[in-house]
């Protein structure tokens, strides 16, 4: 009886122990270690140098290409005074498209997740837009002439290169940096405008009278603007014209805005990768061949931020 006692006694003991016992062992090694990956916090502070290529379309007015060419040949002429022939040609719009390239550098301030900075950049665009246009009349002038006028124009603007200078602000979410910016940009343009001039004319009045005349004798019948013994007096329609051609150029500073906005990435604390989209509107401010420019660019870029 005693023996069972001691059995039973003993067994029970083991019963309430055992799970005690197990809740004590330790499964870290079967789970494995128990820890956070480290996240990449990334500092926008400082400054950072960078370059950038992509595509630039733009378009250039040209408002007032002609008048002053055609104006100024034509002074003291029926051409001008009668046919006002400066106002003949129209100076529409031209457009160009190609790729762009440059650099930038810049300096960002950050507090909380909020961005704040300025950059300058420069581009290189290189591209040429033109314009044409071609006009002509046949009237009877005021001196009784028979005249014809021929106008033959084109204007050119060559953007070699600009600049901004620019605020910008975005909001950091993680590595990624949205943005929008906002400045003043310069640049240089080439301009040329040339148009090619006929005018020319003969006394309708002596040739008629010679066509009708039934005596024998002719007139002699008065012309301008002809090339050297270009002038048939009884077939004036077939005469061949003198042309002349006047030129103009210059290289001007222009001035306006830019926009833009674009999303950065950090690929490391110091390499940073962009994409941009930018507007650029400038303007000479004078009356003059090509007085507004504006490009539209989409670009990528990388930099270094130290």
């Amino acid at each position: 009886m005693r023996t069972a006692t001691l059995a039973l006694l003993a067994g029970f003991t083991l019963g309430v122990s055992a799970p005690a016992l197990g809740a004590d062992l330790d499964y870290g090694v079967l789970r494995g270690p128990d820890y956070e990956p480290e996240v990449q916090v990334i500092d926008w502070n400082g400054i950072y140098v960078g370059g950038h290529g992509g595509y630039s379309a733009a378009s250039a007015g040209f408002k007032n290409a002609y008048r002053p060419l055609v104006a100024n040949a034509l002074r003291f002429t029926t051409a001008e005074s009668d046919f006002n022939a400066s106002s003949m040609l129209s100076s529409r719009g031209g457009n160009t498209e190609g790729a762009s390239y440059g650099a930038f550098i810049g300096f960002n301030y950050q507090f909380d997740e909020t961005v704040v900075g300025v950059e300058a950049d420069y581009t290189r665009f290189d591209r040429t837009a033109s314009t044409k246009d071609y006009n002509g009349l046949f009237r009877t002038n005021s001196a009784g002439y028979v005249e014809t006028v021929r106008l033959d124009g084109m204007a050119t603007a060559r953007i070699e290169d600009y600049g901004t200078i620019r605020a910008r602000g975005g909001y950091a979410i993680g590595n990624f940096l949205p943005y929008v910016t906002g400045g003043l940009a310069i640049g240089r343009v080439h301009t040329e405008s040339a148009v090619t001039i006929q005018d020319f004319g003969y006394d309708a009045a002596a040739y008629k009278a010679n066509q009708t005349s039934t005596s024998g004798k002719e007139v002699a019948v008065k012309n301008f603007g002809y090339v050297k013994d270009g002038f048939d007096p009884n077939n004036p329609e077939a005469g061949t014209p003198a042309s002349n051609r006047v030129t103009a150029s210059k290289t001007k500073t222009m001035g306006g805005f830019v926009l833009g906005a674009g999303l950065e990435f950090a690929l490391t604390r110091n390499i940073l990768l962009r994409g941009e989209y930018q507007y650029v509107m400038l303007n000479d401010f004078e009356k003059s061949s090509a007085n507004r420019v504006s490009i539209n660019t989409v670009r990528a870029g990388a930099a270094l931020k130290f």
